[in-house]
């Protein structure tokens, strides 16, 4: 318990003590706030800080499967091997390339399940206990690309601490709330692992944290060899099929001026695609530009709209820029995939122009 903690209780305490003194003052008649229980209550803050902040550290740390087995039975637990194994591989390619920069995470490495929820979204909890919702995996049709930047999210936030620090800064309200309910007879709850494990996927992570856990796991997706462009794509996707109806990845709100809101999080991507391409590629409205020229225009299919798919286009196509010093012709394989050197492209669908032309617009303009 630091000093600090210790003197934001006592600055507390002598708050409530003099509203509550001045509301005497003006309501002499008013015996609503029994004082000396008051009192009583107030003495048991700093106690209840240090009882609180023991729970935090062993979900956090050395109570942390105990933590994550209680996360599987409050959230329920889907066994579909498909979006297990995406999940798993997900997880152990993320893990290895956070590994590279961060090898604590060998140290604490993730716990993981798929959650029965049908919304979308992920969320990655106290002591490195991460879950996926199932209808994120509907949602993005089991695409691993996609799915791996919002595992990315999450396991940014758990590097970071976000989640610890987040439930560590909204302390006072839960103490002042316990305060208020003293005074109809109740104490001061004492929040255990049980308490704490019903807010694993609360929205406690503020706007700076988000755009750091966005940035993170866009390092740690492309590190692990995911399309730079499926960050973008996973938001293009959400505007798209989500609309009003929309649910947001663990920390997000609805309120744009105090979290990011879903299109400046997709330009985000955008542009660190572009940037990972050394500037060669943008996209735009499912237009996408090499060196500044027109490449193609995607077009929709039926389970991807032309937008979502050219940011993964785009990303093929970004990877090639980022890994090559001399950029390799483009050819059409014998599979009808665009290729530059061994990295496939994409290959044409109906409403665009053919492999060959594509191929021939590449090689002129790169």
């Amino acid at each position: 318990m630091s000093t600090l903690r210790y003197k934001g209780s006592a600055v507390l305490i002598k708050i409530i003590i003099v509203l509550l003194v001045n509301i005497t003052f003006v309501f002499p008649h008013a015996y609503a706030f029994n004082l000396v229980n008051l009192g009583g209550a107030l003495i048991g803050i700093t106690a209840q800080y240090a009882e609180l902040n023991k729970s935090i550290d062993y979900c956090d740390n050395k109570g942390r499967n105990e933590y994550f087995a209680k996360m599987k039975k409050q959230y329920g637990v889907d066994t579909d091997p498909v979006k297990n194994e995406i999940l798993k591989n997900i997880v152990t390619r993320l893990s290895a390339a956070i590994a590279q920069n961060d090898p604590s995470i060998n140290e604490k490495p993730y716990n993981y399940f798929v959650n029965k929820d049908k919304n979308f979204n992920a969320f990655c909890s106290l002591g490195h206990n991460l879950s996926v919702n199932s209808g994120l995996f509907d949602l993005l049709k089991n695409n691993e690309d996609e799915i791996a930047f919002v595992v990315g999210h999450e396991m940014g936030h758990g590097q970071e601490n976000h989640i610890k620090k987040g439930i560590k800064k909204s302390l006072p309200i839960n103490i002042i709330a316990s305060v208020w309910g003293s005074q109809a007879g109740s104490t001061l709850e004492v929040m255990g692992i049980d308490v704490l494990v019903k807010q694993a996927d609360a929205s406690i992570v503020t706007k700076p944290q988000e755009w750091q856990a966005d940035n993170l796991g866009f390092t740690y997706a492309v590190g692990a060899g995911y399309n730079p462009g499926a960050g973008a794509a996973v938001w293009q996707r959400f505007i798209e099929k989500m609309g009003q109806y929309r649910s947001n990845f663990v920390g997000e709100i609805f309120s744009p001026s105090d979290h990011p809101s879903e299109i400046d999080r997709r330009d985000n991507y955008a542009n660190k695609l572009t940037k990972y391409s050394n500037g060669h590629m943008t996209v735009k409205n499912g237009i996408i530009k090499i060196n500044g020229k027109l490449f193609m225009q995607a077009a929709s299919r039926q389970i991807m709209s032309g937008r979502e798919r050219a940011y993964l286009i785009a990303g093929a196509v970004a990877a090639v820029y980022h890994n090559n010093k001399n950029i390799p012709d483009a050819y059409v394989g014998s599979n009808g995939y665009i290729y530059m050197g061994d990295q496939d492209i994409c290959i044409p669908i109906a409403g665009e122009e053919s492999a060959q032309t594509l191929v021939d617009r590449i090689n002129m303009i790169k």
